[in-house]
């Protein structure tokens, strides 16, 4: 990698480092997941500093360090976070978003930037408001799923292949599964909780605004199983959405 490169980004979180310095964690369009150092961010006067905050999308410059590397330059190209924290339902969804693409990025290179379009995309829409942000999430999350290849299995059983509809789901089988091939842990799904799940990950939002409140629940349920599964551990922010 050259010392000295630009890409576009989203900034994942922050945390302080020493007295005016800022560990920016990004997620970069070209060069994946990326920890840089923002130095004198933290103090009133700084160039950039608000141009570093979570939901951001920016033109960022960096130069190339060991361990991390450090910001140079930053441009606005979007800010999301006026209409995302403007609302408690839409930030806490938002904040879900960016940690399940923080914990489940690793810090190589994307070729196809597809995660990075993914979260942008997500946000925009999670900021317009047009749709509710439980759902803009629940999307997120299977797209997540399938991008990083976990896609649960709705529409054939995940262990046999027979072609469904079938009624239980098994996380840990990876979707839907027979009634042959049943096992503990498995739970009952509704048909229409599994219908609405495919038209998230198709983005069909017309479809998915049709679906009564209980139906919408038991596939959030679902979805946050699968991800949690997947990660060996909660997502933190999940236990403060708006469902």
């Amino acid at each position: 990698m050259q010392k000295l490169y630009r890409d576009h980004a989203i900034v994942l979180r922050t945390h302080p480092l020493g007295e005016a310095d800022r560990i920016i964690t990004l997620l970069t369009r070209r060069h994946g997941k990326v920890r840089a150092v923002a130095k004198g961010v933290r103090r009133t006067g700084s160039r950039f500093g608000a141009r570093l905050e979570p939901f951001g999308l920016i033109d960022v410059q960096l130069h190339t360090g060991r361990t991390l590397h450090t910001v140079t330059q930053v441009v606005t190209i979007e800010t999301f976070a006026e209409g995302i924290s403007s609302d408690y339902a839409r930030y806490t969804a938002a904040s879900a978003m960016l940690e399940t693409t923080d914990r489940l990025t690793d810090e190589v290179v994307d070729p196809n930037a597809q995660q990075f379009l993914l979260l942008v995309g997500a946000l925009r829409t999670a900021a317009a408001s047009r749709i509710p942000p439980s759902l803009v999430l629940d999307a997120f999350l299977l797209r997540t799923l399938a991008h990083a290849g976990w896609a649960p299995d709705l529409r054939t059983c995940a262990l046999c292949g027979a072609e469904g509809p079938h009624h239980a789901y098994d996380v840990a089988a990876g979707g839907l599964v027979c009634s042959a091939c049943r096992r503990p842990g498995a739970v009952a799904v509704r048909q229409g909780a599994i219908e609405h799940m495919i038209y998230l990950l198709a983005g069909d939002w017309e479809s998915t605004l049709r679906a009564d409140a209980t139906i919408q629940l038991e596939a959030s349920r679902l979805i946050a199983d699968s991800i949690t599964w997947h990660l060996e551990r909660g997502v933190r922010a999940l236990h403060y959405v708006e469902r």
